[in-house]
């Protein structure tokens, strides 16, 4: 048990520590997408929403999650941060149009309403973004550091 602790135990705190910082971030767009989804419509409210709540993440994930791993420059790391969280967004955006505008063709009663919107924005997108961003942010944005504790964590990844 100590030998698979050892090997996985900074991945689950890393995961924990990435959840809690999610969890406020989806607070955050959460609330953000439903406040903008009148005035915005459902593209224009998630795009908004996924850049505040992201900017938190940002924060949250560089200066909590991964603050013991190498700093490559705030602006290579922030730029790399969007794109990723552009990526991400855009796998949202996919649910959300599959879920309206496909399975909304044919049942707009079910699927042409806030509560569609949600499950397919909010869940469906929240889940399979956020296993991309975790995996893109630790593989390419927050780079291990050149120790011997790095050095083992990408051996392990190869």
């Amino acid at each position: 048990m100590n030998a698979l602790w050892e090997r996985f135990g900074r991945l689950v705190r890393e995961l924990g520590k990435f959840g809690v910082v999610g969890g406020v971030s989806y607070v955050i767009d959460l609330t953000f997408f439903n406040l903008f989804l009148g005035p915005l419509g459902g593209i224009g409210a998630k795009i908004a929403s996924t850049v505040i709540a992201a900017t938190c993440a940002f924060i949250g994930n560089r200066f909590w999650t991964w603050r013991d791993r190498e700093r490559s420059g705030l602006r290579r790391e922030y730029l790399l941060y969007f794109f990723f969280n552009a990526v991400g967004l855009g796998i949202a955006l996919a649910c959300l149009w599959i879920s309206h505008s496909g399975l909304g063709h044919f049942r707009p009663d079910i699927f042409h309403t806030r509560l569609a919107d949600n499950i397919a924005a909010q869940g469906f997108g929240l889940v399979l973004g956020t296993t991309f961003r975790f995996w893109s942010y630790k593989r390419f944005v927050f780079m291990a550091a050149s120790t011997e504790e790095g050095a083992a964590e990408l051996a392990a990844q190869s």
